[in-house]
């Protein structure tokens, strides 16, 4: 006698559970592939762009922080992607990562620094408020917020 596996019907909560995991990991994936993107924009064509928004007074060389920003783009894009057993961890890495490079963000508006297109204030300005969702998308998308939020057990 053969067993059948038993899958739930669409209106059940636990499908509703699949498809938003489903969701979320596709999510993270394309978070991952965005920053993997930008990490190799980093080396190679874009570099200059990213100079842009290194600000004057950090003590680095500005070419070499572009560089090493890139190669943890990379790593993050890479982890966020095929890493999942420790995405939360990675989750929180890639949001922390986001908050360390908003001042080149802020530095870019505030010294009117035009570059990705950003050549008004007003576009420069607009562009700080993507900052908050990149960090709100790495901990979403990973669960990574439950460190701060944890679920409630039942008693």
């Amino acid at each position: 006698m053969r067993m059948q596996r038993e899958s739930s019907p669409p209106d059940t909560p636990n499908a509703g559970q699949d498809r938003y995991g489903i969701v979320k990991a596709v999510l993270r994936i394309l978070l991952g592939a965005f920053l993997c993107f930008a990490g190799i924009g980093h080396l190679t064509v874009a570099r200059t762009e990213f100079l842009a928004q290194v600000p004057a007074w950090l003590p680095l060389n500005g070419d070499l922080v572009v560089v090493l920003s890139g190669l943890v783009e990379i790593a993050l894009g890479l982890a966020l992607i095929f890493w999942g057993r420790r995405r939360m961890l990675v989750g929180l890495a890639a949001a922390v990562f986001f908050i360390l490079i908003f001042p080149g963000n802020i530095s870019q508006y505030v010294n009117r620094i035009d570059a990705f297109g950003l050549n008004t204030d007003q576009a420069r300005f607009t562009r700080l408020f993507f900052q908050p969702v990149l960090v709100l998308w790495a901990l979403w998308s990973t669960d990574a917020w439950r460190v701060f939020f944890p679920k409630k057990t039942k008693s």
